[in-house]
C-alpha cells in the first residue's frame, strides 16, 4: 500500500506518518522508486501500537520508541521487559536496577514504609525499585489529605492488586519469548487505563447497590 493508503487504514495523517518514519518509530517501507515506498500490514500494526502507547498510555514519543525497541529485543526476558514498561510509565531510565534480586532482604535503599509493607506481605520486590518510592510518595500524600489510608486498608488494596498481578502474569503467552515480551510491555502500559476506568465504574456500582448514593449517575473522581 502507498503512504496515503497507510494513513487511511490507520487514521494517522500522512504528515504524522512521515514524522514517525523520520523519528524511527515506524520502520521504512519497501522502496519502489526514488519518491515512493510500499507499506504492509506490519506498518499498520506498528502505527496502531504507537498511537496506543502515546494516546492511551500517555507516553512521550521518545519513551514509546524505547518501549517498542524492548518488544523487538531478542534477548530480553519477560521480567526485564516488565521493568522497561514500568520505568516507562514512571519516566525513569529503562535499565533495571543493578544487581537486582528477587528478595526484599537484599541490601538496598534506606528503610521506608512501603518497603516494610511489601516485606511484611512477603512480596519478592527489589528494594531499589523506584515504584516503591512512588508508593511512599503517594501514601504520604494520602496521609496529608486525611484519607485514612492505614495499613489495614492498604492491605485490602494490596490483596486486589495481587490478584490483578496474578492475572497479568497468567496471561503471558508461553509459546514464544517474543510474544511474551510484547504482552508484558504493552499489557503493563495499556492495561493501567483499563484498571483506572474499572475502579471508577466499580465505585459507582458499589455506592448505588449499597444505597451509599442517592444518584445513579457519575459520582465524581
Amino acid at each position: 500500500m502507498r503512504i496515503s493508503d497507510l494513513s487511511e487504514a490507520t487514521g494517522v495523517p500522512v504528515a504524522t506518518v512521515k514524522y514517525y518514519l523520520r523519528e524511527r518509530l515506524l520502520h521504512p517501507g519497501e522502496v519502489v522508486s526514488r519518491t515512493q515506498a510500499r507499506y504492509d500490514a506490519s506498518h499498520v500494526e506498528r502505527l496502531t501500537l504507537v498511537r496506543a502507547l502515546t494516546e492511551v498510555g500517555g507516553l512521550s514519543l521518545a519513551t514509546a520508541r524505547r518501549v517498542l525497541a524492548a518488544i523487538e529485543e531478542p534477548d530480553l526476558s519477560p521480567l526485564d521487559a516488565m521493568a522497561v514498561a514500568q520505568r516507562s510509565l514512571l519516566g525513569e531510565p529503562d535499565a533495571p536496577p543493578e544487581d537486582a534480586g528477587p528478595s526484599c532482604d537484599a541490601a538496598g535503599p534506606p528503610d521506608s514504609r512501603s518497603r516494610r509493607f511489601v516485606a511484611g506481605r512477603g512480596w519478592q520486590v527489589h528494594p531499589g525499585d523506584p515504584v516503591l518510592d512512588q508508593l511512599d510518595a503517594a501514601w504520604e500524600a494520602c496521609d496529608r489529605a486525611g484519607l485514612g489510608l492505614d495499613e489495614e486498608r492498604m492491605a485490602r488494596y494490596a490483596d486486589a492488586a495481587e490478584q490483578i498481578g496474578r492475572t497479568d502474569v497468567e496471561s503471558v503467552p508461553r509459546t514464544s519469548p517474543q510474544a511474551a515480551v510484547r504482552q508484558v510491555v504493552l499489557g503493563t502500559v495499556l492495561i493501567d487505563p483499563v484498571l483506572v476506568a474499572l475502579r471508577r465504574l466499580a465505585q459507582q456500582h458499589v455506592a448505588v447497590s449499597t444505597g451509599s448514593s442517592s444518584r445513579s449517575g457519575m459520582l465524581g473522581p
